[in-house]
């Protein structure tokens, strides 16, 4: 690799350049907007390595203490930690030798300069797409890692080596619906309560509800939201009108209930060349956290090649962890530009963290109500089985035989993964 046949151009600009497009890319004069530079906190990692701490951030109340008598020690919060190591990330944009004497071509009929705004813009379209995309790759970690508890990039969408990144998201803040909320008779509301009950017995107050434009199109048109909305307006009967998210969340924020936010993002991948839009934020996934600012860090760390530049390459560092570089070659002759990064989002404190997949519910039309039987997933069970694991979860109200499949079936919607595994584990010991 040799100095770039535009040397000359980049020299006093590419570090100026790169860093301009920095301060300005988060959804500024029309660039593209990202949740990990709001949602995240920068955190360098000096071993390679990522790591989310987790703590029961319980406050308890203090004692009466009568005088002369020692005040009694409480317990201090317990700790979790999962951790990996902080991925590499990067990208190549090379320009050919049709293009480069395109810019030749410009560059010996440059009288007077009036060619040098179309020369540069040539010249960086190619630092500036590498630095996106990898500002792309780290979003579309985010949103998979924030909808799912899990990112994995698979080898589909990813030229290189597939990663999985776990936060340590626990089954018992998974939750399901107790009607998919597609269906007329679903009952959102009633879901998201029932999340609310469980997050304060963990002693979380979730503040946010993220979700995707689909779930909250599902989610506004249903009888539970539209009474909500009317409850004080002077509206009658079945007129209610499908309230907007701004009328929504006002309702919510009377009953204290979380705030929507809709994410509604798209990421170009390219893999052997072909290009596909993808969005990363798991369809109908609704995400319940107490922040939307401080969710945890983008950890990074330093390439090797940033602290041994070799001499004949011109380089960037973009926001800290995004190393640009610039060299021709001669074997094929071009011009190439190169983005890498280590670097990885990662959650904190995920136990605050609650998701409600709003389109996994059973529904019960293959019962049959007044026999002794309950078909679950395909398979015949007696239904005093499937009271002894309902009632083993613990996670909703006591449950006995004289009560219908509708509602056991209903029951069983919502308990969360884990109430799920107990419920399964304790049906199949029953039988």
């Amino acid at each position: 690799m040799e100095q770039s046949l535009f040397f000359k151009w980049l020299k006093d600009s590419f570090v100026k350049t790169i860093t301009a497009v920095v301060n300005k890319i988060n959804g500024k004069d029309g660039e593209p907007a990202y949740l990990f530079m709001t949602m995240l906190t920068k955190k360098f990692s000096v071993n390679l390595k990522w790591g989310s701490l987790t703590t029961d951030g319980r406050t308890v109340a203090a004692d009466i203490v009568s005088m002369d008598s020692s005040v009694p020690l409480k317990k201090r919060d317990s700790f979790k930690t999962v951790e990996g190591d902080v991925p590499k990330i990067g990208m190549k944009m090379r320009k050919t030798e049709r293009e480069m004497q395109d810019i030749q071509i410009l560059e010996a009929t440059n009288t007077n300069g009036i060619n040098n705004s179309q020369i540069l813009e040539l010249l960086y379209n190619d630092p500036v797409r590498c630095l996106r995309g990898v500002y792309e790759k780290v979003e579309y970690m985010l949103h998979e890692l924030l909808s799912t508890g899990v990112t994995t990039i698979a080898e589909n969408v990813n030229t290189g080596t597939a990663i999985r990144i776990d936060s340590g998201l626990s089954d018992s803040n998974r939750f399901g619906a107790e009607i998919a909320w597609s269906e007329d008779t679903a009952k959102p509301i009633s879901d998201i309560e029932r999340i609310m009950e469980r997050a304060k017995e963990k002693g979380k107050t979730p503040m946010y509800m993220l979700m995707d434009r689909k779930a909250f199109n599902n989610f506004k048109s249903k009888a539970e939201v539209k009474e909500l909305y009317a409850a004080g307006l002077n509206f009658a009967g079945s007129n209610i009108p499908t309230p907007n998210l701004e009328q929504i969340n006002n309702a919510l924020s009377g009953q204290n209930l979380p705030t929507i936010v809709i994410i509604d993002r798209t990421v170009n991948v390219e893999k052997n060349g072909v290009r596909t839009v993808v969005r990363p934020w798991a369809a109908n996934a609704v995400v319940f956290t107490s922040t939307i600012t401080n969710i945890g860090d983008l950890v990074w760390s330093r390439l090797v090649e940033a602290s041994n530049q070799a001499k004949d390459v011109t380089y960037a560092v973009a926001d800290d962890y995004v190393l640009i570089s610039e060299y021709h070659t001669k074997d094929p002759f071009s011009e190439t530009v190169s983005s890498q990064a280590l670097v990885v989002p990662v959650l904190n404190n995920v136990d605050g963290i609650f998701i409600l997949n709003s389109e996994e519910a059973d529904a019960d039309d293959s019962q049959t109500e007044g026999d002794a039987d309950f078909a679950y997933k395909g398979t015949d069970y007696t239904k005093a089985s499937v009271v002894a694991g309902l009632n083993k979860t613990k996670e909703v109200p006591t449950s006995d035989v004289s009560q219908a499949d509708s509602t056991l079936q209903g029951k069983i919607n919502k308990l969360s993964e884990e109430g799920v595994a107990v419920f399964e584990a304790e049906l199949i010991e029953s039988a």
